[in-house]
């Protein structure tokens, strides 16, 4: 199973909803779109990324490969052992 953020293969994936659960459980919404990432990538969007702006801004696959602070990491995750567990960083 490969992250569908890093496109790195890795034994298990984690459900991350596009739109926060915070933002759709309140007003019982259907909680959207989610995409399967690594643990390394779900860490990191949320070391980086508040539930208001991920659910506003980076409500896609797209917009969150896009994000220049994103694209920082995925560039520096790929080259990183998809077996060993990586820290996530706040960067710059």
């Amino acid at each position: 199973m490969n992250c569908q953020l890093c496109d790195r293969p890795v034994e298990k994936l984690t459900v991350h909803h596009l739109v926060p659960r915070q933002h759709t459980k309140r007003r019982r919404q259907d909680p959207g779109p989610t995409v399967d990432i690594c643990a390394a990538c779900h860490k990191q969007i949320h070391t980086l990324f508040d539930n208001r702006y991920l659910a506003q801004e980076l409500n896609s696959l797209d917009r969150l490969r896009s994000h220049p602070r994103m694209e920082k990491f995925l560039a520096w995750v790929r080259k990183q052992n998809p077996g060993k567990k990586v820290r996530s960083f706040r960067g710059r």
